[in-house]
């Protein structure tokens, strides 16, 4: 039977507990390492993900088998298989996924938690499996859109709420206002109006759903969505064997394979600048 823990993570291990071990005969005793989590992750035998299985097509439950399925979750799995432990899923709502990372209820989030500044000063992060700029969508064989700067007087349809609506804004757009992505990309289909902002993954998966839409992608912005797995303060170790995994999943192929089942394109690799 084929191992399941690969290499350079059982050399990590071995050196984390040889470093607990040493004595420091040649000096004074280094201070003792507090941070246990890939340790304890490998005791345990088993990592577990927050997630919240209501966000398609991230984390959510298959219609009919009621599996659990989604892009984090298979890439969660494949992460877990590359350290040699099971995995186990904890559904959490959103607003209460940060709290029980805190708590130690899971030792990691996998929902598409995109970097911020904000969140960096408290949480570890993973390098990004998830990259995505905004996009400008647009009926196909549209002309005269293919900037940002060419929306000035056009017509976008934007939730009022989002992002994109000061995007388009500022970008000298006149907005008509929607419900949600469903809405503007029927307004865009019918030439009700000329465009919508949004991010690339919304486009991606509703271009994977529902085959070819008549609708393709204008522009992108510059600024560009990173997502990562999410881990308590101090957990380095497990964040540091997490980014040896996905580079191995990178590697060989399994990240994009899992990309192209969910979005049609690998979208683990940043854009091209």
């Amino acid at each position: 039977m084929t191992t399941r823990i690969a290499p350079p993570v059982l050399l990590l291990v071995a050196s984390l507990a040889l470093t607990a071990c040493s004595s420091g005969a040649e000096g004074p005793a280094a201070e003792p390492s507090t941070d246990n989590s890939l340790v304890d992750v490998h005791e345990a035998g088993v990592l577990v993900v927050g997630t919240e299985g209501t966000y398609r097509p991230f984390s959510y439950h298959e219609d009919g088998s009621g599996d659990l399925t989604g892009y984090d979750v298979d890439v969660a799995r494949a992460v877990a298989e590359q350290l040699g432990v099971d995995v186990r899923f904890e559904e959490t709502q959103w607003d209460a996924i940060f709290a029980g990372l805190e708590a130690g209820r899971f030792d990691v989030i996998a929902n598409q938690v995109s970097i911020t500044p904000e969140r960096e000063a408290t949480y570890t992060f993973s390098e990004p499996y998830t990259y995505s700029p905004g996009v400008i969508v647009v009926a196909d064989g549209t002309s005269g859109i293919s900037s940002f700067e060419d929306l000035a007087g056009k017509t976008t349809a934007q939730s009022l709420t989002s992002n994109w609506y000061a995007l388009a804004e500022a970008s000298g757009a006149k907005i008509e206002a929607i419900e949600g992505w469903a809405q503007a990309a029927t307004l865009v289909e019918q030439g009700r109006v000329d465009a919508t902002i949004n991010d690339k993954l919304t486009f991606l998966d509703f271009r994977k759903q529902t085959g070819d839409t008549g609708l393709v992608i204008a522009a992108e912005t510059d600024d560009v969505s990173r997502s990562a797995f999410t881990f308590a303060s101090g957990s380095d170790s497990l964040a540091r064997a997490v980014d040896d995994a996905l580079a191995a999943l990178a590697t060989n192929g399994t990240l994009a394979k899992i990309s192209a089942e969910f979005f049609g394109e690998d979208v683990s690799v940043a854009p091209a600048s």
